[in-house]
């Protein structure tokens, strides 16, 4: 069965068979995955490549030897990844407390072992409909910076007082150009930014 959303997850867990079992599950739901034996291993991964520009899960045990999947995952948050590696917390029945303390902090889900296959990956293809609206916002606002980048210091001007309200006459004054001016500088913008008004342009600005 083809996945709902194409991801990758991340599963780490200092149990071999765990990560084995978790591994073989997704394959059989088409769904590709990388583990890892411990936090302090992810870590490095993270030290030492970007995250994919595709969704992706961490599937994160609570209890490890060394860092615990717990600092792992406060560390993660202090990078600001949580929103695009949503973190389901893989948890003893003892740990379901801390687990749920997780989510209030931010955690997308926990899963108690012995886990249902058909629910753990139902949580999953969740999460990583979560990831991709995330991805997708973060190349999106990555998409408007560019733009941004490629206006002219004049243009931004003109851009900034555009979204303020004023009509081309005001700009023109506050300025000290043209109104014809402005209106080309006007016209450059709204052509690199690609929108066609005012308002859509405000509202563009307003996903920084």
């Amino acid at each position: 069965m083809q996945p709902l959303i194409d991801g990758l997850i991340f599963i780490v867990d200092d149990d071999a068979s765990v990560r084995e079992a978790l591994a073989w599950l997704l394959r059989s739901r088409r769904l590709a995955s990388e583990h890892f034996a411990s936090a302090e291993a992810f870590e490095a991964f993270l030290d030492s490549t970007a995250l994919p520009p595709q969704p992706h899960v961490l599937l994160l045990d609570v209890r490890m030897p060394g860092t615990s999947g717990l600092v792992l995952f406060d560390r993660l948050a202090e990078r600001g990844l949580l929103d695009t590696l949503p973190v389901i917390f893989l948890t003893g029945h003892a740990d379901v407390p801390t687990a749920v303390d997780a989510v209030k902090r931010g955690a997308f889900d926990f899963c108690e072992k012995p886990f249902s296959d058909n629910a753990l990956v139902d949580r999953i293809e969740k999460a990583l409909g979560v990831s991709l609206r995330a991805v997708e916002a973060a190349a999106a606002r990555a998409a408007l910076r560019a733009h941004i980048d490629e206006l002219t210091e004049r243009e931004r001007d003109v851009m900034r007082l555009v979204v303020g309200g004023l009509p081309n006459k005001l700009i023109a004054d506050q300025l000290a150009i043209s109104v014809r001016t402005v209106e080309v500088h006007r016209a450059r913008v709204f052509e690199k930014m690609e929108v066609k008004s005012a308002v859509e342009l405000a509202n563009l600005l307003r996903g920084l």
